[in-house]
């Protein structure tokens, strides 16, 4: 397994493209309201990116057409945005995208909801979110990768919730995936040793009910098997040798007192 360990230039361009998503993160999920399409979500997302002077990572990324994953409700990930999908009251929305800065990549996702939603649903956001921040508790020099795993897996768990097996959290840099995979549950094996400079993208993606998805007809767009509501939370990550320092996290985030410790 080829895990790179960035050069300090190639940390402060991951640093720059980790600063500018999450900027784009939070002005984009402050625009979402009822009656919005996920194509004029996508459209805004774009926008912003390249008013940074990036470009988007999910473009045409094997074959992907659009800039931001939007996915809906039962929908997991890699939601294609279109015309015809309109938002609505109630509704939770997860946007995934990637921004490339001077060639390197930075990943986040965020699941929101539509103005009101229901209390299950914004349990399983919060809940997601955290399991991110239990596994980044051992996002440590020495520590093994899938301590990560199984502690997102664990956290999520406990609540009954159905973590996704079928698709994991990856390395990052001049690549948008890049070794190593990161599973969100529990391994038999003890996963690679962590060393400062390694930068992991890691995104627990947590369903309401089963574990199980299906890829829908157009390859991309995968949904709860049960249709249940599904939440997805991710950030760009960097390992050091102390405390993990997460490149995407939002003003709205810091100011809210989120650490790698809580």
């Amino acid at each position: 397994m080829a895990v790179t360990i960035k050069s300090p230039r190639e940390i402060e361009l991951m640093r720059e493209a980790g600063r500018i998503l999450a900027r784009v993160h939070e002005e984009l999920g402050k625009e979402l309201r009822p009656g919005m399409s996920t194509l004029d979500v996508d459209r805004l997302g774009e926008e912003m990116i390249r008013s940074f002077g990036c470009e988007p990572s999910f473009k045409n990324y094997q074959g992907y057409p659009a800039s931001v994953c939007v996915s809906v409700n039962e929908e997991v990930v890699h939601g294609i945005p279109c015309r015809e999908r309109i938002l609505q009251e109630g509704d939770i929305v997860s946007l995934d995208a990637g921004v490339i800065y001077k060639g390197y990549h930075s990943d986040a996702a965020r699941t929101h909801g539509v103005c009101e939603i229901s209390k299950e649903a914004e349990l399983l956001i919060e809940r997601t979110r955290q399991s991110f921040f239990e596994g980044i508790r051992y996002a440590r020099a020495g520590c093994r990768l899938h301590e990560i795993s199984r502690a997102i897996g664990n956290y999520a768990g406990s609540f009954g919730y159905g973590v996704v097996r079928d698709l994991c959290g990856h390395g990052i840099g001049s690549h948008l995936h890049e070794d190593p995979e990161i599973p969100n549950y529990k391994q038999f094996r003890r996963g690679i040793k962590l060393r400062p400079g390694m930068t992991l993208a890691i995104e627990p993606m947590i369903n309401l009910g089963t574990a199980d998805v299906v890829w829908m007809d157009d390859d991309w767009t995968v949904v709860t098997a049960d249709l249940s509501l599904s939440a997805h939370y991710e950030n760009t990550v960097l390992i050091t040798g102390g405390e993990p320092e997460i490149l995407t996290l939002t003003e709205s985030e810091k100011k809210a007192g989120r650490a790698a410790t809580q």
